[in-house]
C-alpha cells in the first residue's frame, strides 16, 4: 500500500500559520509582561495605601484621646472598624507601645501580643514590611502615635497579599479578554489577507511559485514569436527577445514601464495596441517588416491588461507578392495561348483555303508585334529582372484593358543595380505601383499606365504615372497606410501594396512621393503619378556614378 506524501502547505497557509504564531506571541508576551508589572504596581500601591491609613490614623486626635482612658478598647474598636470598611484595608490593629492590642478584625485576639516587628517604630519610625500574622500574608505599615514627645502607641494597618493577587487576577483576566479579542481579530484579518493571496497565486507553495517562474522565463526566451504583455495603463510589462526584434526595440531593461505611445511605433501599429477591443490577425508594417498582430485583454472582473502575439510574416508576404505576379502571369500565358490558337487557326484556314502568301503575312505581322513589345521593353530597360516584370505586368494590364506604356525617357542597363538594391525591393516597389496604377486607370476612357525608369547621378529613378481619376490632396500621405483604400475590398484585402512600397523605399533611404499627372481620366482630373527615387550606393564617388550612369544610358 503506498503511503500518501502531503503536499506541501500553500505560500498563504505557511504565512497564515506563521502570522498567527507571531500574533499568539506577541499577546502571550504581553498579557505576562503586564501580569509582573501590575503585580509589582498593585504590591507598591497596598504600599502607599496601608501607610496612608496607619498616619491617618496615628493623627486622630481621637485616637490619642481613647488611648489616655482606662480602656482604650471601648473607644478604638468601633472607630478602626469603621476606618477599615471605609478604606479598604484588611486590618488596622492599635496597640501599646509594648505591642499589647488595643484593636483587631478578630475580638479574640485582642489583648494578645502584636505578631511582627516593630522596634522602628517604638523609635519613633514608620516602616513597612511583609509579615505573616494571624490573618495571612500581608504588606503591613506600623507608626508611632505621638503625645508631645512621647510614644503612648502604636498603630499598624495592613493589606493581605491574598487581596493583592486577587485584583491582580482580576486584572489579568480583563487583559485576557482583550488579549483574545485581539488575537481573534488579528486571526481574522490574517485569514481574509492570505485568502486574498490564495486567489493571486491559486493555492500553489513557494517552490510552485519558483518552479512556475523559472518555466516562464525559459518559455519566453525560447518562443520565437514576438510576445508583449501591457498593463492596465498600456506601459509595456513583459516583452521577450522575439517581440523586441520584430519591434526593434531596445533591450528589455530599456522598454518595460513605457507607454506603448513611447515606443516609437507606427501609428497603427501603436493604435492596435492601444485599442480596448480584440484584434485578430491584423497586418501591420514596422519599418523593416510586416507583421501578423493578434490582441486579447486580460480581465478579471477589470481590466488587467492585454496580451499581444507578433508573427513576422515578412518573408510569406513577399512570396505572397510573387505567387500573386505568377498567377497574373498564368492568366496572361493562358490568354495569350487562346489567343495564339485562334491566330494558329486562321493561319491554317488561309492555307487550306489556297491563299499561303496571306497566311505567311498574318503570322509574321503577329510575331512583328510580340517581337516589337519585347524590344521595346528590353532596349529601355535591360536589366533582367525589371525587364521580365514589365513584361508580365504589360501582359496583365492587356487582359484588363489597360494599355502599358515604357517611357522613351527610361533607360536602365545591365549590372547598373547594386548588390545593396535587391531585386525583391525592386519587385515590390515597381510592381505594387504597377498594379495600383492599373487599378487607378481600369475603366477610364484611355486607359493607359505609363512606367519611366532611368538612373539620374546617384539616385534610381522609378515614375508610374496613370490615367485615373488622380489622388485627392487630403489622401496623399494616407495612401500609403496599410488599409487605406478608395476601392471596396476583394479577396485578398486592398491598401496593402503602398505601404509595402513605403516600407521598402524607407529600408533603402529612398523617398516616395505621389503628385497630379497630365493625363485625366473618366473623372476628369489628371490622373497620379509616383514617383521613387532609390539611392545607387556603388561604392564610387558622386562624380564617377553619375557618369557611369549618364554613359549606360546614352548607350
Amino acid at each position: 500500500m503506498r503511503i500518501p506524501v502531503p503536499r506541501p502547505r500553500s505560500l498563504a497557509g505557511q504565512l497564515f500559520a506563521m502570522q498567527a504564531v507571531l500574533i499568539a506571541v506577541v499577546v502571550a508576551g504581553y498579557a505576562l509582561f503586564t501580569y509582573v508589572s501590575d503585580q509589582h504596581q498593585a504590591e507598591d500601591a497596598a504600599r502607599r495605601q496601608a501607610t496612608a491609613v496607619a498616619r491617618s490614623v496615628a493623627d486622630s486626635p481621637s485616637v490619642r484621646e481613647a488611648i489616655g482612658t482606662a480602656d482604650p478598647t471601648a473607644r478604638l474598636e468601633p472607630y478602626t472598624l469603621q476606618v477599615q470598611k471605609h478604606t479598604g484595608v484588611d486590618f488596622i490593629t492599635i496597640m501599646s507601645p509594648e505591642g499589647i492590642r488595643w484593636t483587631h478584625p478578630v475580638r479574640s485576639q485582642i489583648g494578645k501580643r502584636f505578631l511582627g516587628h516593630i522596634g522602628p517604630a517604638q523609635h519613633g519610625d514608620t516602616f513597612t514590611e511583609r509579615h505573616t500574622g494571624t490573618l495571612g500574608a500581608s504588606w503591613r505599615t506600623v507608626t508611632p502615635v505621638w503625645k508631645g514627645n512621647r510614644v503612648i502607641g502604636l498603630v499598624s494597618a495592613g493589606i493581605r497579599v491574598e487581596a493583592i493577587s486577587q485584583r491582580v487576577q482580576d486584572q489579568v483576566t480583563a487583559l485576557l479578554g482583550v488579549a483574545a479579542g485581539a488575537l481573534a481579530l488579528g486571526a481574522i484579518g490574517t485569514y481574509v489577507v492570505n485568502a486574498r493571496l490564495r486567489r493571486h497565486t491559486h493555492g500553489m507553495n513557494a517552490a510552485e511559485l519558483s518552479r512556475m517562474h523559472d518555466y516562464h522565463e525559459a518559455a519566453l526566451h525560447a518562443v520565437r514569436e514576438g510576445l508583449l504583455m501591457l498593463d492596465g495603463q498600456f506601459r509595456v510589462a513583459l516583452i521577450n527577445d522575439g517581440g523586441q526584434e520584430l519591434l526593434g526595440v531596445p533591450s528589455e531593461e530599456g522598454v518595460v514601464g513605457k507607454s506603448v505611445a513611447e515606443l516609437g511605433l507606427p501609428a497603427p501599429l501603436t493604435g492596435a495596441l492601444l485599442a480596448s477591443e480584440p484584434r485578430v490577425d491584423e497586418v501591420h508594417l514596422t519599418a523593416d517588416r510586416v507583421l501578423v498582430v493578434n490582441t486579447s485583454p486580460v480581465s478579471g472582473g477589470e481590466r488587467r491588461g492585454t496580451v499581444v502575439t507578433l508573427r513576422d510574416v515578412t518573408e510569406l508576404q513577399s512570396l505572397m507578392g510573387e505567387l500573386d505576379s505568377e498567377r497574373g502571369f498564368t492568366q496572361a500565358l493562358r490568354s495569350q495561348a487562346h489567343e495564339a490558337a485562334n491566330r494558329l487557326h486562321t493561319v491554317v484556314s488561309l492555307i487550306e483555303l489556297g491563299r499561303a502568301e496571306e497566311a505567311v503575312d498574318f503570322a509574321t505581322a503577329e510575331l512583328e508585334l510580340a517581337q516589337a513589345l519585347t524590344d521595346q521593353v528590353v532596349a529601355a530597360v535591360s536589366e533582367p529582372v525589371l525587364a521580365a516584370l514589365l513584361l508580365g505586368k504589360t501582359a496583365q494590364a492587356n487582359e484588363r484593358g489597360v494599355e502599358l506604356v515604357v517611357s522613351e525617357d527610361s533607360r536602365l542597363d545591365d549590372g547598373l543595380l547594386p548588390p545593396s538594391l535587391p531585386a525583391r525591393d525592386l519587385v515590390t516597389i515597381l510592381g505594387n505601383l504597377i498594379d495600383n496604377a492599373v487599378d487607378a486607370a481600369q475603366g477610364s476612357i484611355s486607359a493607359r499606365v505609363t512606367v519611366t525608369a532611368y538612373a539620374e547621378g546617384t539616385e534610381l529613378v522609378m515614375r508610374v504615372a496613370d490615367t485615373g481619376t488622380g489622388v485627392d490632396p487630403a489622401h496623399a500621405e494616407l495612401v500609403f497606410q496599410r488599409g487605406f483604400s478608395t476601392k471596396p475590398a476583394g479577396p485578398g484585402g486592398r491598401g496593402l501594396g503602398l505601404a509595402l512600397v513605403r516600407q521598402a523605399v524607407t529600408r533603402q533611404e529612398g523617398t516616395l512621393t505621389v503628385a497630379e499627372g497630365a493625363e485625366g481620366g473618366a473623372g476628369g482630373a489628371g490622373g497620379a503619378v509616383f514617383e521613387v527615387r532609390l539611392p545607387l550606393d556603388t561604392g564610387a564617388s558622386p562624380a564617377e556614378a553619375s557618369g557611369r550612369a549618364t554613359v549606360r544610358g546614352d548607350a
